[in-house]
């Protein structure tokens, strides 16, 4: 039994975790062949988690390992070439800023980074043993 159809569901890509969500879109193959699947990846997106933390003024650190990641020229990478650890930390917009000392646009919702920089913000807020 052939399980295409020439309708499907949308779904995106979290930048942050990784995982395919609904978007409610539906998809049509103009032709009404069975050419799909019954949900279809279209593209990157921030899952309602995600993107709650998002509007709520955070950005994700996701760790990468740059090893197994494909980097382009000046160490910029895209998402489906970013080869992600699991770690993830949320900094608030304000916070990002001060310890990173750089900008962030507004509508960037994640930031990929090296193994080691989300321990080093952790002991940045552990407190001082006695």
């Amino acid at each position: 039994m052939n399980d295409k159809s020439h309708v499907s569901l949308e779904q995106h890509v979290c930048l942050v975790c990784g995982t395919a969500f609904d978007t409610g879109a539906i998809l049509l193959d103009k032709r009404l062949r069975a050419s799909m699947e019954r949900h279809t990846a279209t593209g990157w997106g921030l899952c309602p988690d995600h993107q709650k933390l998002a509007d709520d003024g955070f950005v994700a650190l996701v760790e990468c390992d740059p090893q197994r990641s494909d980097l382009q020229a000046g160490g910029h990478m895209k998402p489906e070439q970013a080869y992600r650890t699991g770690r993830l930390a949320h900094l608030r917009r304000t916070v990002f800023a001060q310890v990173f000392n750089v900008p962030i646009a507004a509508e960037q919702a994640c930031v990929f980074v090296e193994p080691g920089v989300i321990d080093q913000l952790q002991l940045m807020t552990a407190p001082a043993a006695n």
